[in-house]
């Protein structure tokens, strides 16, 4: 793979709720850029995404996957993420090393509980958002009212770039205000044919042309004297106030997608290129001194490690953001919280448990690294000159307990080692040993996150140990102060969480 520069980079977080098709559309930008040269599909369980077994068989994305596609002479980081708020810490890692939201929606079912809580999650990284409305091809799906459903949610931001033509079954055609063009794609999707817009469609083209325009020039100054003057923008002035607009998130365009057959993803991916914010043009990631660092090639080498994971014959996988300087093959960094050395051995981009090792990656862009000594999840790696610490990802506080312990007490042990690697790859595990109530004490984000743990003691460890989760209760004083403490009232509705079929209430 070439090496691309920083301002032909473009990091994107797949958001949304379960169901509302963003592996799918993951797998479609791989195949529009070459990456891959047959599309999987999730039911048929070969899509790169999703390419953990427990992903597998629970049928959706369970953890976070990067992956990467190329379009239009530059390259598109993805981080796929899962839909359920349960697994929000794949969520929340992502948004915080990518500089764009896409936040799909299922056309049928519309503003759904996922939806509120991605966007929520997208709010608070401060990560300009877009809308892609998938599956128009469902024979109950509306674009008008799941549209008006997104107003309603998140106000009138959401503006509409892209309408179907007969959403349905009959699917096939889009129009874009942006372009004023109609695509029409064939029975397979893909490169579509670029037609004047219907008289029957003129009309209503016009009048959401008419507010993309308004929308775009209120975000400067100087563009909105040239609408007063001129009554519109040009392509490229509406861009650019489209851009500004996304980067303040005062705009949320709406874009639309049949993934499934590949309609509509080339020219979403167009729009990331032309229009979405590069890496130098947000914020950089704070620093724990306080100082400004700014994204430059020509800086220090950094990055932040926002990911780990181990997977049998490779062992520990280290995934990371360039966050200045180029990063090669060889190099020597300095873990700013061990203060030890550390080389990276090798360097890769990944798309899914597909991995192409490169030269060099530069400033704003994602890979992985295997077999590093020490270093994990949230930490930084830097130069003694740079002496660099990027302050770590917050996660929301859990809102689930169990309590767990081995079935044959000779296995206390190796559970302490199985919940460390658990809590290697997801954060949002909260292990503590309480030692009023003398019970090892899992907090997770909910019911649906913990028969997650489950699965992996029954699936992936069942050799090394069983494990037997227990109801617990919380003395009277043991909410005053501690990790994962609780108020009284919580603490009641908290005490009979158990995992789904291990005990009879």
């Amino acid at each position: 793979m070439k090496v691309y520069k920083t301002e032909q980079i473009r990091n994107i977080a797949l958001i949304g709720n379960a169901g509302s098709g963003k592996t799918t559309l993951a797998e479609a930008m791989l195949f529009e850029g070459g990456v891959i040269t047959r599309r999987g599909e999730v039911t048929a369980k070969n899509t790169v995404s999703d390419h953990n077994f427990i992903e597998q068989e629970y049928g959706n994305s369970v953890l976070s996957t990067p992956l990467y596609t190329e379009s239009n002479g530059a390259k598109i980081n993805i981080l796929d993420t899962p839909g359920m708020d349960d697994l929000c810490g794949g969520v929340v890692s992502s948004l915080n090393v990518t500089d764009l939201a896409l936040l799909t929606v299922n056309a049928t079912n519309g503003v759904e509980s996922g939806t509120v809580s991605a966007g929520r999650h997208a709010e608070n990284t401060n990560v300009p958002t877009m809308f892609v409305f998938n599956q128009l091809d469902h024979e109950n799906s509306n674009f008008d009212a799941a549209l008006d459903q997104c107003k309603a949610a998140f106000g009138n931001k959401v503006t509409v770039v892209q309408y179907p033509v007969d959403a349905g079954p009959e699917f096939s055609s889009i129009i874009d205000v942006l372009k004023m063009k109609m695509y029409k794609y064939g029975p397979n999707g893909g490169k579509p044919e670029v037609l004047d817009i219907p008289d029957s469609e003129k009309d209503k083209a016009e009048e959401l042309h008419n507010e993309l325009v308004e929308m775009a020039a209120e975000n400067e100054e100087s563009l909105m004297e040239l609408y007063f003057d001129k009554g519109s923008l040009s392509e490229d002035e509406m861009r650019q106030g489209m851009k500004l607009g996304m980067l303040q998130r005062d705009l949320y365009p709406v874009f639309c997608t049949c993934a499934k057959k590949d309609i509509g993803v080339g020219r979403l991916m167009e729009f990331i290129v032309n229009i979405a914010p590069t890496p130098v043009e947000r914020p950089g990631r704070p620093v724990a001194s306080g100082k400004e660092l700014k994204m430059e090639e020509s800086a220090e080498p950094s990055l932040f490690v926002f990911k780990t994971a181990v997977e049998s014959h490779v062992g520990e996988i280290t995934y990371f953001k360039v966050m200045s300087g180029k990063i090669k093959e060889g190099l020597d960094l300095i873990n700013s919280k061990t203060g030890n050395k550390e080389r990276l051995s090798q360097v890769f981009v990944s798309a899914g448990k597909n991995r192409e090792k490169v030269n060099e990656l530069v400033a704003g862009d994602l890979g992985c690294t295997v077999k590093l000594k020490e270093t994990k999840f949230n930490q930084t790696l830097t130069t003694k000159e740079a002496d660099t610490k990027y302050e770590p990802i917050q996660f929301p506080p859990s809102k689930h307990t169990i309590a767990v312990k081995a079935v044959n007490e000779s296995d206390d042990e190796k559970v302490g080692e199985i919940l460390n690697k658990i809590k290697f790859e997801d954060p949002t595990y909260v292990i503590e040993y309480s030692k009023e109530l003398k019970q090892l004490l899992v907090h997770g984000q909910g019911e649906y996150h913990l028969n997650v743990l489950k699965w992996y003691f029954d699936n992936v460890h069942k050799n090394r140990c069983k494990l037997h989760s227990a109801p617990y209760s919380l003395p009277r004083n043991h909410y005053q102060s501690g990790p994962g403490r609780l108020s009284a009232q919580k603490a009641i509705g908290r005490r009979r969480t158990v995992w789904r079929g291990t005990h009879d209430y």
